[in-house]
């Protein structure tokens, strides 16, 4: 593959099969069969990016017989990885980030994909409110941990990423490593009785954007308020130096 997108977090509950899913339509919206896309899932807690049909998710089995983690399962991911043609995007969960990202240390992932041509970009999101001391020490150690671009998507559902009134461009995690740091997605907060519930029941129905367009679980106005999300988080999507977005004649996924 030219490029492969890891979602990691080691906070559960921050929207990061949201940010999931929306990349991943994105990019094959974008892609309009120039390149093939590989979607993946090895969340062994909840399996949810495999439920999105239209994605045609691939589900990757790192559980033994005794629900234990085997992390040696991932080579086989990585494996695809170096085989495959096009982009790939893997939602992981965060029961299996630790052992994840002993794995990637310490086989050198990072650099093993590098060498072969294939570049790795995780992206990490950060949820305001209380859970975003846990969401920035998290993103901290994959920085850390891992010689591998970042992009940082700014979960603002529960309160702004901020401390102090500072933004998150003034965070120390950010100053130190924003040679890595290629890009910042900020999903905005929104009204939670509008588009807090039709965005709860997008997610609880696991449908696409497209797919909302056609359901009968909805009604217009709802309907309208996704549209405006979607075109919200792929316009800021097409501002990041991913491959998608430099292929040529490519779509907006509008």
């Amino acid at each position: 593959m030219q490029e492969v997108n890891l979602i990691v977090q080691s906070k559960g509950g921050c929207g990061k099969t949201f940010c999931c899913a929306s990349y991943a339509q994105y990019v094959a919206a974008r892609a309009a069969n120039q390149v093939e896309v590989h979607c993946y899932d090895t969340d062994t807690s909840n399996r949810t990016l495999s439920r999105y049909k239209p994605l045609h998710v691939q589900v990757i089995n790192i559980l033994t017989r005794d629900n234990n983690v085997d992390i040696r399962n991932f080579d086989g991911l990585v494996e695809q990885f170096l085989e495959k043609d096009g982009i790939g995007i893997v939602d992981t969960g965060s029961n299996t980030f630790i052992p994840l990202m002993s794995y990637i240390a310490e086989n050198n992932i990072a650099e093993l994909l590098r060498e072969s041509g294939v570049r790795l970009i995780l992206h990490v999101p950060i949820e305001g409110g209380q859970a975003q001391v846990d969401c920035i020490e998290s993103l901290g150690r994959i920085l850390n941990d891992v010689d591998a671009e970042v992009i940082v998507w700014l979960n603002e559902f529960h309160g702004a990423v901020e401390n102090g009134g500072k933004p998150f461009e003034q965070f120390g995690v950010y100053q130190k490593h924003k040679d890595r740091i290629v890009g910042i997605v900020r999903v905005e907060k929104r009204n939670p009785d509008t588009y807090g519930k039709d965005i709860e029941q997008m997610t609880k129905l696991h449908l696409t954007f497209d797919e909302v367009d056609s359901t009968a679980e909805m009604t217009f106005m709802p309907k309208q308020r996704l549209r405006n999300v979607k075109r919200d988080i792929f316009a800021k999507l097409a501002n990041l130096p991913v491959a998608v977005n430099a292929l040529n004649g490519a779509d907006d996924g509008k």
